[in-house]
């Protein structure tokens, strides 16, 4: 077991920024109680967070252990778990852990735990790593201890989780890592869950400002009330998927958002893939948020301003419930499209903070600056 002298064993977080380090400070409140019931034996806690870019520059897991062992060893503490938002690789498998038991380390990738509960799993994958890497060492030759379980948080039917190959000259003594398409969809949730796509909203101030105002148009022209009246259902929703489509198109190509690998092995491009899909998710996400919103704004606008005779007049049919949502319907689609010519107006930076979390923002400046070299 590590413990420091004083008996009480040192646990920091090293936790990227943003995500990570909210996710850390919050279990921090919890964790060293927790840890103290699970342990037993009248063992004590201290737990620390540290919040700091302990990714910047790499992805390559066996350099980021080393990063962390070189940090723990600058500091006061027995065992270090490191968080990170961005999906990790090893030998062409995503990875949940690493786990170093000889030098008290974990490194934990979030985006394997998926899109629901991320506090309640993250906090249960410390824990589970902590009472590892403080218990005892009875182990093999040279490895990690034999009895060591595989870690209950990662179980599950929806993403495999099973020991992955760790190379000889490794700080891990011990890995995890998801494979196949369920543990590929999990890591597609977190990654996406990661960038927070709702924050897509009002990051986009000139895109929904001319959204707003086409709706505004839109909601007292009579050629609209027309065409919206005289649609079926089926062309309502080719409407909405075209201007949806339309709008997440042009945010992806206009802010460069589409990721493309210079490197030609396969593990590069499933990575490429991995990233343009979620970042497709996340986009798309976002602006069906700002959809659903504009629909209920158009609603609350067409029942204010819009005369049931003067409307009847226009369309021979009377005003009722049907048709003030099929005309808020059709308006969001063509907003949409007027919020599409809008983003043009937003800087790439702009688009690119309310699209992506700050490590992954981070990510994509630094593969843009060694493109640029």
């Amino acid at each position: 077991m590590r413990v420091s002298s004083q008996g009480v064993t040192v646990v920091a977080l090293l936790a990227d920024p943003d995500t990570p380090t909210e996710i850390a400070q919050r279990m921090a409140q919890i964790l060293s109680t927790r840890l103290a019931d699970k342990s037993g034996q009248g063992r004590r806690f201290d737990v620390e967070v540290v919040s700091e870019p302990f990714t910047a520059g790499t992805e390559d897991p066996p350099t980021l252990m080393r990063r962390i062992m070189d940090r723990g060893r600058a500091e006061n503490w027995d065992i270090v778990v490191a968080l990170t938002d961005l999906p990790l690789h090893s030998h062409g498998r995503k990875l949940v852990v690493d786990l170093s038991h000889e030098h008290g380390l974990a490194l934990l990738s979030l985006p394997p735990l998926g899109g629901l509960r991320l506090q309640t799993r993250a906090r249960r994958a410390v824990e589970e790593a902590v009472l590892s890497l403080s218990g005892p060492r009875a182990t093999g030759a040279g490895g990690p201890p034999q009895s060591q379980p595989l870690l209950g948080p990662f179980v599950s039917r929806l993403a495999p989780v099973h020991p992955g190959p760790v190379g000889e000259e490794e700080t891990a003594d011990l890995r995890y890592v998801v494979s196949g398409p369920r543990g590929y969809l999990r890591v597609l949730v977190g990654m996406v869950r990661a960038n927070r796509p709702w924050r897509l909203v009002p990051g986009l101030s000139k895109a929904l400002a001319a959204a707003l105002a086409t709706g505004a148009v839109a909601t007292v022209n009579s050629t609209i009330w027309g065409l919206a009246e005289y649609l079926s259902a089926p062309r309502l929703v080719i409407a909405m998927v075209g201007s949806v489509g339309l709008m997440v198109g042009w945010l992806i190509v206009d802010a460069q958002l589409w990721h493309r690998s210079t490197e030609v092995s396969p593990e590069a491009r499933q990575r490429a893939r991995l990233y343009n899909a979620s970042t497709v998710m996340t986009v798309g996400i976002g602006v069906l948020v700002c959809y659903g919103g504009l629909i209920v704004i158009n609603l609350v606008w067409a029942l204010f301003i819009i005369n049931g005779q003067v409307f009847a007049s226009v369309t021979r049919t009377p005003l009722h419930a049907a048709e003030y949502l099929t005309l808020s319907w059709f308006v969001a689609s063509v907003a949409t499209v007027g919020g599409a010519l809008g983003s043009g107006l937003e800087s790439d930076e702009a688009i690119r903070a309310a699209a992506y979390s700050k490590r992954e923002q981070e990510r994509r400046h630094m593969l843009q600056d060694d493109h640029g070299d």
